[in-house]
């Protein structure tokens, strides 16, 4: 059995703004920052033996304490970003909401200009999970990463259909575990 833990990065000021993210480089608040020490103190006990994280600002600066805590190398992961908003990003929802219409997030093909679509970022994700599982490092793995790319790693893992993935929230420095048979 291979426990992975999905873990979301902590708050980021365009969290508390309520902007698009994507794949823009948004640091950690400094509530972000002790979330991340919070985290690390609570999984300090787990035997993890790997972590892996987006390469993203906001993940490394959330799985940093965690590996040190733990003495492990961190491993960054591009295919672990999240998903990119293309013209949405650094926009609040209600700019995003006046210009295009809601429906293309649930449109696994959907997309803003410039941006990804969820079947891109299944297209990433999905093979990186299938090399860590066919070579896993550790019995017990840290992976660092955004809530878009959690819906879509978990949905991944649990053979859910892409066109049907229904929509999860992730709270800042949540932690979803799956196990996976070898």
């Amino acid at each position: 059995m291979i426990t992975l833990h999905f873990i979301r990065h902590g708050e980021t000021t365009w969290n508390v703004e309520r902007r698009f993210q994507g794949q823009s480089d948004v640091p950690l608040t400094l509530r972000g920052r002790e979330q991340a020490e919070e985290l690390a103190a609570s999984l300090a006990d787990r035997p993890i033996g790997a972590i892996y994280s987006s390469d993203l600002s906001r993940a490394l600066e959330t799985a940093r304490p965690l590996a040190v805590r733990l003495g492990l190398e961190l491993v960054l992961e591009p295919r672990l970003r999240e998903r990119n908003f293309g013209w949405a990003e650094g926009r609040t929802d209600d700019e995003v909401d006046l210009r295009y219409p809601r429906s293309w997030w649930g449109d696994p093909d959907g997309r803003i200009p410039g941006g990804e679509s969820r079947r891109d970022v299944w297209s990433r994700v999905a093979p990186f999970l299938d090399e860590l599982l066919t070579h896993p490092p550790a019995t017990e793995i840290a992976l660092v990463t955004h809530g878009g790319t959690i819906r879509v790693a978990t949905g991944y893992l649990a053979q859910e259909n892409l066109e049907t993935l229904e929509w999860r929230d992730y709270a800042h420095i949540s932690v979803t575990t799956v196990e996976v048979e070898r």
